[in-house]
């Protein structure tokens, strides 16, 4: 666990800005992106930013988080699903604190939740991995079976299958979020089986050296993993969250904010695709930008019906859109996945 250094000159009526993370923020994975955000923070006027890192989930990150609120910190971001819980917990012990907790559900009159729509990302990549892979099978390395991971398996699958339905996504869970070796371990077996392309929901760049040590290709996650597989790395839906983080804190400073549960995506810029690697073709590119544009104008809709799931059952039907809700509490695979959701 460390702690990073306060920012610039702090002034005794600067708001401070307290960021936890779940992962060391050289990570080049989820962490990592939330980083850049506090860096852009930390460039306001009148703001004072910090952040500790790897702080597991559970009693030490209750502890940590409740550390920052009697330091003085005005607003403090905690970034990891399994953080939900101590943030709420911390939040009704101090009133005067404003907390953001990224992923979860829960709210207090002083805390909101966040997340971005991911899945768009998600969608966009596999159009990518759909169109580039020759064996028709895909490997998905994933971390744990919960809504958000299920729901971006689900959007890079009909991604994938809205240019090559033949294919399907070979899914393996490493019930990690960042542990490199375990990941590229779990990349290989999916290479072993007849993978071309392997995509990953971790924040390790393990299962795309594992892509490149094999001559496949690859999809990374969270930023542009491309300098630890430029020869396999295709893109990946990465993060951008410094125009969200920026808008929260304004708030704060103008008294604005109010406790409410955010979902930006494609639209807001929260997120997007990485630059394409040189192997991707340009109609493939094309496809992927005119999909990403209808995305943005809400002519493509990810998940709207029919969609069935992996026994062949309607779980969306026809003309019909999924709220919400919903899709936040995702636990079934869409036809195509080969895997279980445990």
């Amino acid at each position: 666990m460390v702690v990073g250094p306060l920012a610039g000159n702090s002034r005794a009526d600067d708001l401070k800005v307290g960021f936890i993370y779940v992962g060391p923020v050289g990570d080049a994975g989820w962490s990592y992106a939330h980083d850049l955000g506090r860096q852009e923070v930390e460039k306001m006027d009148g703001v004072t930013t910090s952040y500790v890192e790897s702080v597991p989930e559970g009693p030490d990150a209750e502890r940590v988080i409740a550390n920052m609120a009697r330091k003085g910190f005005g607003l403090i971001f905690t970034t990891s699903f399994g953080y939900m819980d101590p943030t709420l917990k911390v939040a009704q012990q101090n009133p005067d604190v404003i907390f953001e907790h990224c992923s979860g559900f829960k709210l207090a009159k002083n805390m909101g939740n966040y997340f971005g729509r991911m899945y768009q990302a998600r969608y966009l990549s596999g159009i990518v991995a759909g169109s580039m892979t020759k064996s028709n099978i895909l490997g998905y390395v994933a971390a744990f079976p919960i809504p958000e991971v299920i729901r971006g398996i689900n959007a890079f699958t009909l991604g994938v299958q809205s240019v090559n339905p033949d294919a399907q996504v070979r899914v393996v869970w490493t019930k990690t979020w960042y542990d490199p070796a375990t990941e590229k371990e779990a990349a290989k077996s999916l290479l072993d089986v007849g993978a071309d392309v392997i995509t990953q929901h971790q924040d390790s760049p393990g299962p795309q050296e594992a892509a490149e040590e094999a001559g496949a290709y690859s999809v990374g996650y969270n930023s542009d993993m491309s300098k630890f597989a430029p020869k396999a790395h295709l893109t990946a839906p990465i993060w951008n969250w410094g125009p969200f983080y920026t808008k929260i804190v304004k708030e704060v400073q103008d008294g604005t904010w109010k406790s409410e549960s955010l979902w930006p995506g494609m639209k807001e810029g929260v997120v997007g695709l990485s630059p394409f690697g040189p192997m991707v073709p340009a109609d493939v590119k094309a496809t992927v930008e005119e999909a990403k544009e209808n995305i943005i104008s809400g002519d493509l809709v990810v998940f709207a019906g029919p969609v069935k799931d992996q026994d062949g059952n309607v779980k969306i039907a026809e003309g019909e859109v999924p709220a919400d809700k919903d899709l936040l509490g995702m636990t079934w695979f869409v036809e195509g996945v080969v895997g279980s959701t445990e």
